[in-house]
């Protein structure tokens, strides 16, 4: 089901500010809230601490660590991008053009984000939220191609990047046990699979867009070292793995 934001002012804000917003109003939570050393998001009334993070997870690991070492409640919010439409303006804030991505995101491209810290994500009193989004990305044309400001454009553009709103919540995927994880495996999964089972199954999911490439190796990654998943055996060349039993 999608939700579509209902607050006028939410659709004005930046991508991170609407999300701090909405949560703090459902959560009824404060917003920049000082608490040992930290500044978080959201505090709410259940001693509980929301952060959003769009991107770049591991960034928020140190941070995160020491507020569940404290006895504190985290809730970690994390963004997948599903359409994106792209808004280019002129320097003098001029529309020249609008269109859509052809690209399309998907739930599997939360693994690049959990290599670095699948460690904390079955711990206790610890939640990722994950939401799938629809967002529209502003770019300002330049006289000339540019670096980008965090340096990590292979190639320059004739553009960048100056803000990110949120068109709509397509759905909202909590994690905070080892079923929520489990349930990405494919369905009709063999009980011996390999990365290339994966693969396969993703591939003929017509729910995953066109565009996606599955990375069974990436998720088997994550699995074994959340301890989800076991090797069994190594037949031609590939790792085969089994569910371990949930106790």
């Amino acid at each position: 089901r999608i939700f579509k934001l209902e607050f006028s002012v939410l659709n004005e804000s930046s991508l991170h500010n609407t999300l701090k917003t909405y949560y703090a109003i459902q959560s009824n939570g404060k917003t920049e809230y000082k608490l040992h050393n930290h500044i978080y998001d959201i505090y709410t009334e259940n001693n509980q601490v929301i952060e959003i993070q769009t991107q770049n997870l591991v960034k928020l690991l140190p941070k995160i660590l020491d507020t569940l070492e404290k006895g504190i409640k985290v809730k970690l919010v994390h963004t997948v991008v599903v359409t994106k439409t792209i808004t280019l303006f002129n320097k003098e804030n001029e529309k020249i053009s609008k269109r859509k991505s052809p690209k399309k995101g998907c739930i599997y491209d939360l693994f690049s984000e959990l290599t670095g810290i699948y460690h904390i994500l079955l711990r206790e009193n610890f939640t990722l939220e994950v939401l799938l989004i629809d967002i529209t990305e502003q770019r300002i044309r330049t006289e000339e191609p540019v670096q980008s400001k965090n340096n990590r454009r292979r190639f320059k553009r004739n553009w960048n990047k100056t803000n990110k709103h949120l068109d709509q919540i397509i759905e909202t995927i909590t994690f905070n046990k080892k079923e929520d994880y489990l349930n990405l495996l494919p369905k009709n999964l063999p009980e011996e699979f390999c990365a290339k089972d994966i693969n396969k199954l993703l591939k003929e999911n017509n729910s995953i867009p066109k565009n996606y490439r599955p990375n069974g190796n990436l998720i088997i990654w994550v699995f074994n070292r959340m301890k989800l998943i076991e090797q069994t055996k190594v037949e031609n060349r590939s790792r085969y793995y089994r569910i371990k039993q949930i106790n």
